[in-house]
């Protein structure tokens, strides 16, 4: 066993931990040295997620230490950044020992004379990000995972902005808690008269922001029974998303009923992940016996969106990240031209993995779109860099996050729902389906289609193995993929992209991040980025051709297919 690895494990085995915790590490010990290693041969690091893990002992797990610990450095780093009173917002959502952690969090703020806002029970993690604006905090932190397996816990860290942890924030956090080597440092009681619980007044104002960003609030009366069907996925989505859509006037709500009560067990799903269509099957169910007109669903905290729509066939699909984004996005933008709401300084963002094809309807309607790496804190940090001379409108992202208007700095599936329906009942307005909006999108700007892989490493040996993939592809990129030359190579970690063709080397200036694209001669682009808060390393695949009509729509698809389907056999990834 590593040195540092058995360090860690004597520091465990004899420093202050509860007596539950010291059983389990000698039985780790005894019997299962390779979780032993798996739990300590790392510090949990605060990723594009944040601070995320399984819920175990040890440095790399979730546990009441190592969110204490984490706490105690943010408070210090809270502290020196704001000389004076200090307001931290908390929330958490439906996971296992979330209202524990959550719980934990509130009692270590508190205790370093930090003025606590707790949630009274589960809520959205959007909603965090509003209330640290709403309240004037100058940080917070909601427990959760997301949209990981059921093992997992997670702890995200926000600024006062209501976004999360930048540079050099995120950085001088990290270099807190490391300075905390020991549970004897953190102040885990004493501060209990800090903590106040929030709730309702909350929700309230929240919805209230949500409402105003309703573009067409007359074509939303006039078809009110549209046929909505939506599942929270056992998550917090449940507590807003009802009442959200019922403020924009809709009327036949349906809800999933097998999942729609709280549960950190997710007993439906394997994932509760709205990206995953076994995830969505219960949904799509109830959709086809009531014929409904879309379906939603949304991740257990309630910050990212899954739609599916019936096709020129009938048949129902499940739109992909970006399909749903091109549509957000064009609606606003479009909405906002027709109703007069529209500024020559509007922008949108989207990361750079995200569809092309928003960057080209964008520029045709002479609206600015920025690209930021992958993670809402950079469209939020965008944003604050920005403002006032520049007005953001909405940002995505195609891992079914999108974040409209300017008080919440963070992915928002609760608005995101709302306008999603809001679009649907204005294309069935106009005589149409969202996926015949969508096609009409593709014959005026081009068909753009994507992909994506996820390929899982686990533990420490996996980390290894990803970390090689990228050294590879970095120090030999492939000269031709799919028979198409490699025309640009653009390297985030380097800050460069390279003209293969030329040579010649300009500067990219974004923050240095592990992420590779491949521009193709034909126009394809394929992204290899190994994920920030999961176990995975992430390929990205993006084709495009002119569409000229609709009864061409078919053969297109296929030869769009056919070319995604020769990357990935050419780039051996199958």
């Amino acid at each position: 066993m590593d040195i540092n690895i058995q360090n860690k494990v004597a520091q465990w085995l004899n420093g202050n931990y509860d007596a539950e915790t010291v059983a389990t590490l000698k039985q780790m010990q005894a019997g299962n040295p390779d979780e032993l290693n798996d739990a300590f041969y790392r510090n949990l690091e605060f990723g594009t997620g944040g601070l995320r893990g399984i819920m175990g002992v040890g440095t790399n797990r979730m546990n009441k230490y190592t969110v204490g610990m984490a706490t105690q450095g943010f408070s210090n780093y809270l502290k020196k950044a704001f000389p004076g009173e200090v307001k931290v917002a908390i929330a958490h959502d439906s996971r296992n020992n979330a209202r524990y952690f959550a719980e934990t969090v509130a009692n270590v703020f508190a205790a370093n004379g930090i003025k606590v806002f707790l949630f009274e029970s589960l809520r959205p993690t959007p909603e965090l990000s509003f209330t640290i604006r709403h309240l004037q905090c100058h940080g917070g932190v909601v427990l959760t995972a997301s949209h990981n397996p059921k093992e997992y816990s997670g702890y995200k860290a926000y600024w006062n902005d209501g976004a999360q942890l930048v540079p050099p924030h995120d950085a001088n956090v990290i270099r807190e808690v490391e300075n905390i080597t020991s549970p004897d440092e953190v102040k885990w009681s004493g501060g209990e008269a800090n903590i106040t619980l929030i709730g309702k007044e909350i929700d309230l104002a929240y919805q209230q922001e949500l409402l105003s960003l309703s573009i067409n609030p007359d074509i939303n009366k006039q078809q009110h029974d549209l046929k909505i069907v939506y599942t929270p996925i056992h998550g917090t989505g449940i507590t807003q998303v009802p009442e959200v859509l019922l403020a924009y006037g809709f009327t036949n709500v349906n809800i999933v009923t097998e999942q729609a009560t709280p549960d950190g067990n997710f007993p439906t799903v394997v994932y509760p992940n709205p990206e995953e269509a076994e995830a969505m099957s219960l949904g799509l169910k109830k959709a086809r016996e009531l014929d409904a007109d879309i379906l939603l669903g949304t991740d257990p905290d309630a910050d990212r969106v899954g739609i599916a729509v019936k096709d020129l066939k009938g048949e129902w699909i499940l739109l992909n990240g970006n399909q749903t984004g091109a549509l957000l996005f064009n609606y606003i933008i479009e909405g906002r031209k027709r109703k007069g709401l529209a500024k020559p300084q509007d922008f949108v963002a989207k990361t750079v993995v995200t569809s092309d094809l928003i960057d080209v309807f964008a520029a045709k309607n002479n609206v600015n779109c920025y690209n930021v790496l992958t993670g809402f804190k950079w469209i939020a940090d965008l944003i604050r860099r920005k403002e006032p001379q520049e007005n953001f409108i909405c940002g995505g992202e195609e891992s079914y996050g999108y974040m409209i208007g300017n008080n919440v700095r963070d992915k928002d599936a609760v608005s995101s729902v709302a306008m999603i329906c809001e679009m649907a009942a204005y294309a069935r307005s106009q005589g149409k389906s969202l996926f015949e909006q969508l096609i009409d999108i593709y014959i005026q700007y081009g068909y753009y289609k994507e992909h994506l892989i996820s390929i899982t490493k686990k533990g420490m040996k996996g980390a290894d193995e990803i970390a090689e993939m990228m050294r590879g592809y970095r120090e030999n990129p492939p000269a031709t993929i799919n028979g198409s030359p490699v025309v640009t190579l653009f390297d985030y970690q380097l800050q460069q992209v390279k003209d293969i063709r030329t040579g010649e080397i300009k500067p990219l200036e974004l923050p240095k991040s592990n992420v590779l694209q491949f521009l193709l001669e034909d126009g394809s682009k394929i992204s290899a980025r190994p994920s920030g808060t999961e176990p995975k390393i992430k390929f990205y695949f993006s084709v495009n051709a002119p569409l000229s009509d609709v009864a061409a729509f078919d053969d297109v698809t296929a030869i769009l297919d056919r070319k995604i389907e020769g990357i990935i056999q050419d780039m051996h990834l199958k």
